[in-house]
């Protein structure tokens, strides 16, 4: 049971829990879950962390099929620019390992940011909170859960 898990429960909305066998050698861990579950790859989130001029972290939210326009997150987030934070900032601030950052039951609570892209989806994935979990819930619950504003973040 990882804290995204937990948090879930917690809040009471539903949602769906998926497992597969993590390679250990896979760069991309977004790609690697919806291959082995066989989802889109629109509808799995990969959970990003950056940080901005002024030295905040803030959490965005994104497509595995996509990256991370960093100019837009620093718009969103009301600085000039941003840049993808250090693993090991990452890690410290979630208290999950990367590739198994999950946008939920984080150690803190960091402002959010989620691609509008999801608007369009009745159900998306992220990261449960470990390599090889997967959690499938309703965009809106996510953005309530998360704070997070939805924004195009995604570059194609």
């Amino acid at each position: 049971m990882t804290p995204a898990v937990k948090a879930l429960e917690r809040a009471g909305v539903a949602f769906a829990l998926a497992e597969y066998a993590h390679d250990p050698r896979s760069p991309a861990y977004g790609e690697e879950a919806a291959r082995a579950l066989d989802l889109s790859p629109e509808a799995v989130f990969k959970t990003l962390l950056a940080r901005l001029d002024d030295g905040r972290l803030v959490m965005a939210m994104v497509p595995v099929a996509a990256t991370l326009d960093l100019k837009a997150l620093a718009r969103a987030a009301g600085a000039r620019k941003a840049s993808l934070a250090a693993p090991d900032d990452a890690e410290r601030a979630t208290g999950y390992v990367v590739g198994g950052i999950s946008p939920l039951g984080q150690k803190k609570r960091l402002p959010a940011f989620l691609d509008a892209s999801a608007d369009d989806l009745a159900t998306l994935h992220v990261s449960g909170g470990r390599r090889g979990l997967e959690i499938g819930l309703a965009p809106a619950d996510l953005q309530h859960l998360t704070g997070a504003s939805l924004v195009a973040l995604a570059r194609r």
